[in-house]
């Protein structure tokens, strides 16, 4: 009996041995293509059909975009696959100091590292990952030759796209600024009425359990499978081929160059320096 137990024990380990060096050497990519519409506001209202045309042509390197996911069962990088702009032949210099860098996650550190660059000066964001509460359904279609089925999160809308700014997050901002330093010498805060004015937004993903990693593009993550589609806001990113232990294996590693800092100090960084630019030119036109 003792030589049988022996010997089953050693079977298990030669199998979760095997198993776990299969799971070390797994590697997959991901190519995903990333389209957003374009919002004009009262500006748009005013151009041309053709005007608008001749915008949209302008902006496409900004409005469509496409991506690479390489990942193991542990880590992923993220990163765009840039394009020469159509028009002038180069890349999108001033986007690229709102758009996201390589990106890094560990799903069993719980680590997020992206390289970002602003102005010329590199940051290395070190950070969690972000936080997303899924609710899965059991709706289903087919995304390539995968199954994939829905879930939905809402998160505040102030912890997407934390590495982009606009001048209506600014105004925002000296808003909220404003209201607390008038709450600060009146009274307490109205917490109820503060939660009342947070932005929501709705994230709908479409992941697969074919694919049992729980990975996914720029923020998206933590879903029994990896997550082919994404939906938020006006932008819709969609996977558009998958490679799963391609002959040549990337060596996934995490950036390690640029000032380390979190990404409210990387947020308040933009602010700043957005507020000083705009402040200046203020100045200048006096």
């Amino acid at each position: 009996m003792k030589t049988i137990i022996i010997k089953f024990a050693f079977l298990c380990f030669i199998i979760l041995a095997s198993f776990s060096s299969q799971a070390q050497d797994f590697q997959g990519k991901a190519y995903y293509f990333s389209k957003s519409t374009l919002e004009l506001g009262a500006w748009g209202a005013k151009l041309s059909a053709q005007q608008k045309k001749q915008v949209a042509e302008r902006l496409k390197n900004r409005l469509e975009k496409t991506y690479i996911l390489t990942f193991n069962i542990e880590e992923s990088v993220f990163k765009e696959d840039e394009k020469l702009d159509a028009i002038s032949g180069a890349t999108d210099s001033w986007g690229k100091n709102f758009t996201p860098g390589l990106q890094y996650k560990n799903v069993k550190t719980n680590t997020l590292l992206q390289e970002q660059e602003f102005y010329g000066k590199k940051f290395l964001i070190k950070d969690k990952i972000q936080a997303l509460q899924w609710v899965m359904g059991s709706e289903t279609k087919t995304i390539g030759q995968y199954t994939c089925f829905k879930a939905v999160s809402v998160i505040p809308s102030s912890e997407l796209n934390w590495w982009a700014f606009s001048w209506d997050k600014l105004r925002k901002s000296e808003k909220t600024k404003q209201v607390d330093s008038t709450n600060s010498m009146v009274n307490k805060p109205n917490i109820e009425a503060q939660i009342d004015t947070i932005e929501m937004t709705q994230i709908e993903a479409w992941y697969t359990p074919q694919i049992p990693v729980s990975h996914g593009p720029l923020e998206y993550w933590g879903l029994p499978g990896l997550i082919l589609e994404v939906s938020v806001g006006d932008t819709v990113m969609l996977c558009s081929k998958v490679i799963i232990n391609p002959k040549e294996k990337t060596k996934i590693e995490a950036p390690n160059k640029g000032k380390e800092v979190s990404k409210t100090e990387y947020q308040n960084t933009i602010m700043n320096k957005m507020q000083e630019f705009r402040d200046n030119r203020g100045r200048r036109r006096r």
